[in-house]
C-alpha cells in the first residue's frame, strides 16, 4: 500500500484490521494493531511525506508467528531514528522500531499471532491476498464509523470491568472488615492467653523455688537425722555383741533370742540410715566420681567373692560370667561396684529358687552389664515406680527392703553417664541393665 495523503491513513488502518482478522488475531488485538498502525502512519506522513506499507507473516525458528508491517519512509528519517508521538503506541504491539529491509531502513511493527490460529499455508496466503485485493477500501466516513463502534465497544467493556471492579472492591472491603474484626478478637484472646501464661510461669517459678527449698530441706534433714542415728544404732549393735560374747555372763535362751532380735533390728536400722545418708549425698550433689580406667574382670571377681556367702544356704545359684577380654571403661570403680552389688543383693534377696546371673558385653563404644534373676517378676506398670524412693512392690515388704536401693543405684549410674533400665514380667523374673559409655563422661 502507498501512504501519501491523509485519506491513505484510513485505508492503512482498515487494511491493518482486515489483515489482522484474516491472520487470526483476537478482536481486541485487531483493534490495538490497527490503532497503532494508524498512529505510526500519521507520524510518517507528517515527518517524511509518507511511506510504502507492506504486510507479512513471519515464522520464527522456535515456531512462533508474528503479523509484521514494514513502513518504508519516502525520505530519510530525521536523525535516522523514530520515536512515536504517542508513548502508548509501543504498548499496543509486541515490537516497534527501526529495522533493515533489503538495505533500506524501515519502521517495523509486529504483533504475535495466537497459537490457536489456523496454519498459514502458501495456498491460504494466496487466498487471503486475493480476498483483500478484491475488497474495496472504505471511505473515511465509514472508517470513522467503524472506529466509533470500536470505541463504544471498548468503553462498554471498560464500564463493565469498572462495575465488576466496584463489586469486587465492595466485597473486598467487607472481607477486610471481617478480617479486622477477627484479627481484633484474636489479638484480644491472644493477649488474654499471654497474661494467663505469664501468670502461670510466675506461679511455676514460685512453685519451683518452693520445691527446691523443700528438696534442700529434705536433704539436710536426711543427712542430719542419718548422722545422728548412726552413732546410737552402732552403739546398740556393739552392746548386743558384748552381751552375747562368751566372756560375759551367760544368758538364758530367751535372753539370747531377745538380744539377737535387738541386734538384727539395729542392723536393719543401720542399713536404712546408711541408705538415707547415701541418698541425701547424691541428691545434694556431694558425690564426685573419681574417674579412672576400670577393668570389669576385677570388679566381677570382687563381687563374685563377696556375695557368694549370700547363696550358701539358699536354693539360689549366683552366676557371675567372666566379661569379654579387654572390657575396660573409664568410670569410678567404687561407685560402679556399689551399683552392681546393690542389684545382685536385691536379686538374691527377692529370688526364692533358680539363679541370679550377671554378664557384660561391649558394643559401639558402650558397656552393658545385665543382672537377671528367676524371681517373681514385676508388672510393667510398676517398672518406673520401683525407682521411686521408699516404694516397694506389693508382697515384698516381708523381705525387709527399704525402697532406697534402686533409686540410689539409678542416681549413681546417671552420675557415671549411663542409664539403668528394667525389663520384667510377672512369673518370668527381672533383668536390670546398666548401660555405660566406655569413654566416661
Amino acid at each position: 500500500m502507498a501512504l501519501r495523503v491523509e485519506q491513505d491513513i484510513f485505508g492503512v488502518r482498515q487494511r491493518g484490521r482486515e489483515v489482522a482478522a484474516a491472520i487470526g488475531l483476537e478482536h481486541q488485538d485487531q483493534v490495538r494493531f490497527a490503532t497503532a498502525l494508524s498512529e505510526v502512519a500519521r507520524d510518517l506522513l507528517r515527518a517524511v511525506d509518507g511511506a510504502d506499507v507492506a504486510f507479512s507473516c513471519v515464522t520464527e525458528p522456535d515456531g512462533r508467528r508474528f503479523l509484521s508491517v514494514d513502513l518504508a519512509p519516502l525520505r530519510p528519517l530525521p536523525g535516522n531514528r523514530y520515536e512515536p508521538q504517542s508513548g502508548a503506541v509501543a504498548r499496543l504491539v509486541d515490537t516497534l522500531g527501526l529495522a533493515d529491509a533489503q538495505g533500506d531502513t524501515v519502521v517495523r511493527m509486529s504483533r504475535r499471532v495466537p497459537p490457536t490460529a489456523a496454519a498459514l499455508t502458501p495456498q491460504r496466503l494466496a487466498e487471503l491476498r486475493a480476498e483483500l485485493g478484491a475488497s474495496a477500501p472504505a471511505s473515511a466516513l465509514d472508517e470513522l464509523a467503524a472506529q466509533n463502534g470500536q470505541l463504544i465497544a471498548a468503553l462498554d467493556e471498560v464500564r463493565r470491568q469498572r462495575d465488576e471492579l466496584a463489586v469486587l472492591n465492595a466485597e473486598l472491603e467487607e472481607t477486610n472488615r471481617g478480617v479486622m474484626a477477627l484479627y481484633t478478637q484474636l489479638s484480644e484472646e491472644l493477649e488474654e492467653t499471654n497474661r494467663g501464661v505469664v501468670a502461670l510461669y510466675a506461679e511455676l517459678d514460685e512453685k519451683s523455688a518452693q520445691l527446691r527449698a523443700a528438696s534442700e530441706s529434705k536433704s539436710r534433714f536426711l543427712a542430719n537425722v542419718s548422722h545422728e542415728l548412726r552413732a546410737p544404732v552402732t552403739a546398740i549393735i556393739g552392746l548386743g555383741r558384748l552381751l552375747t560374747d562368751s566372756a560375759s555372763d551367760p544368758l538364758t535362751d530367751e535372753q539370747a533370742q531377745q538380744v539377737e532380735l535387738i541386734r538384727s533390728s539395729a542392723a536393719d536400722l543401720l542399713s536404712l540410715v546408711n541408705d538415707l545418708l547415701d541418698l541425701a549425698k547424691a541428691e545434694a550433689g556431694r558425690i564426685e566420681p573419681e574417674w579412672a580406667q576400670v577393668d570389669l574382670r576385677a570388679v566381677f571377681g570382687q563381687l563374685r567373692g563377696t556375695l557368694r556367702a549370700l547363696t550358701l544356704r539358699s536354693e539360689v545359684e549366683l552366676v557371675v560370667e567372666e566379661p569379654p577380654p579387654g572390657t575396660v571403661l573409664r568410670s569410678d570403680e567404687v561407685l560402679l561396684a556399689q551399683v552392681l552389688r546393690n542389684l545382685l543383693h536385691n536379686a538374691v534377696k527377692f529370688t526364692d529358687r533358680g539363679e541370679v546371673r550377671m554378664r557384660a558385653e561391649r558394643t559401639d563404644g558402650r558397656v552393658r552389664v545385665c543382672v537377671s534373676d528367676t524371681g517373681p517378676g514385676i508388672p510393667a506398670e510398676l517398672h518406673e515406680r520401683v525407682f521411686e524412693e521408699f516404694y516397694q512392690v506389693p508382697g515384698t515388704s516381708r523381705r525387709s527392703g527399704t525402697g532406697l536401693g534402686l533409686p540410689y543405684a539409678r542416681r549413681l549410674v546417671t552420675l557415671l553417664g549411663g542409664t539403668l533400665e528394667l525389663a520384667s514380667e510377672p512369673g518370668r523374673g527381672s533383668s536390670f541393665t546398666v548401660d555405660l559409655p566406655v569413654a566416661g563422661v
